[in-house]
């Protein structure tokens, strides 16, 4: 038990209760103890001292407490190196072919505050608040015990540190390595730059979604006039078709990044597929990972602003098959939803004028902020004004390494959705 008591308000919405791992200030009735720096280990408790949780306290933030147990404990390098352990026994339980993924999602696997992805056998950490920043040396030991890795990066460059009184970081955890590393998704190989690349390095919440695009891939050549005659494919002028991938969709993928959904897109059998991507690191790196698995034949890469391509492409009448759109996270807080929800409608409405008619949009949100209710309304209204009937094939969320709790909406961030799209005109 520890010396220092927060007694929460009597009237609070009993979110603990539910499973919800932050206590925010204004749920706060007194602390009893002295709490400091150093001491910021707390024991929470209701209004009549009930024992609730224990968790890490911080005055400098709006969460003012962090959840770590349920059950008084002390925290210790065992107790770190059993949450550690816990959270890889429950991926490789779920995921026992996945050699590279999330670790570590934070609260969601009872560790605030902390993101760790493995690449094969490199570790990248973000340590999001204070508490944890301080035990950081206890982290690193049980990382380093349980998974033994070649090397540890930490990619604590996000600006919520700032809010807890921390200063962004990077750089090695001990011996520096080569940081570009090669990992193997749905067989296929992507190589990452884990000290370049967005966020961690590379996006391991998609990886179900990417791989839900393979029946979309094929049953395309039917629909461009091509007959087959004794398995032969012969276009609608009667020439035999040489090209193995005629039955294959063609697809426009945009904000590529690395090419992840590309790679996928060429594994299932698309026909073609045009990259978009403002950062031409990112676009570089597309290509390299389009080479290396032999589908580069395949691809065409364009290094621009999304939004200024899928408007002149719009001008040019250009179509595709499949239209994806993979954006970065638009609202960074709840004051920018209304500016993210402009951003949303604009490529899904440009993006609903590049689909053929009975077409694929696949389109996603990884913006908290943005709830899948106003994700789902904001891509009916860029329906409306495209003239397009939507029927939804499927809805997905983020993969099994990224385990969402009930009572914590925050860990259920990523909307994913793919429609079948027919014209009303």
């Amino acid at each position: 038990m520890s010396n220092i008591k927060v007694f929460l308000t009597q009237n609070r919405r009993k979110r603990l209760e539910q499973g919800h791992p932050w206590i925010y200030k204004s749920e706060i009735a007194k602390i009893e103890g002295e709490q400091s720096d150093e001491e910021d280990l707390v024991d929470i408790v209701n209004h009549a001292g009930h024992f609730l949780a224990q968790g890490l306290y911080n005055s400098n933030s709006q969460i003012a407490v962090r959840i770590l147990s349920y059950h008084p404990e002390k925290i210790t390098n065992e107790w770190f190196y059993d949450r550690v352990r816990q959270a890889w026994q429950r991926r490789e339980w779920l995921l026992p072919e996945a050699s590279s993924c999330r670790v570590i999602y934070g609260e969601a696997d009872f560790l605030p505050g902390i993101i760790v992805d493995k690449y094969e056998d490199i570790l990248v950490v973000q340590i999001l608040f204070r508490g944890m920043d301080r035990r950081r040396e206890m982290l690193f030991q049980a990382l380093q015990e349980v998974f033994k890795p070649r090397g540890i990066y930490e990619r604590s460059d996000v600006p919520v540190r700032e809010l807890e009184g921390l200063e962004q970081r990077t750089g090695f955890v001990g011996q520096a390595f080569d940081t570009v590393v090669t990992v193997e998704e749905n067989g296929i190989r992507i190589t990452v730059d884990v000290a370049e690349g967005q966020k961690t390095g590379y996006f391991f919440d998609q990886r179900e979604n990417r791989a839900s695009l393979k029946p979309l891939m094929t049953g395309w050549g039917e629909r461009r006039g091509i007959q087959l005659r004794e398995g032969i494919p012969y276009d609608s002028k009667g020439k035999e078709i040489k090209n193995p991938f005629w039955d294959g969709a063609e697809v426009l993928d945009c904000f590529s990044h690395t090419g992840s959904f590309m790679l996928n897109a060429c594994k299932y059998g698309a026909k073609k597929v045009t990259c978009v991507d403002i950062s031409q690191r990112a676009i570089e790196m597309a290509q390299h990972n389009a080479l290396q698995n032999g589908f580069l034949h395949r691809t065409d890469f364009v290094e621009a602003n999304v939004f200024d391509f899928l408007r002149e492409k719009v001008k040019e009448e250009k179509t595709w098959d499949i239209v994806i759109l993979d954006p970065p996270a638009f609202a960074k807080s709840r004051k920018t939803i209304q500016s993210a929800l402009r951003g949303y409608k604009e490529i899904n409405l440009q993006g609903l004028k590049l689909v053929k008619t009975g077409g694929i949009l696949v389109s996603a949100s990884c913006s908290y902020h943005v709830s899948e209710e106003e994700f789902l309304e904001t891509i009916l209204k860029a329906a409306a004004d495209a003239k397009k009937i939507l029927r939804l094939i499927e809805f997905r969320r983020a993969g099994k390494d990224h385990p969402i709790l009930l009572g914590s909406p925050e860990t259920n961030y990523l909307k994913f959705a793919i429609f079948e799209v027919f014209d009303r005109s």
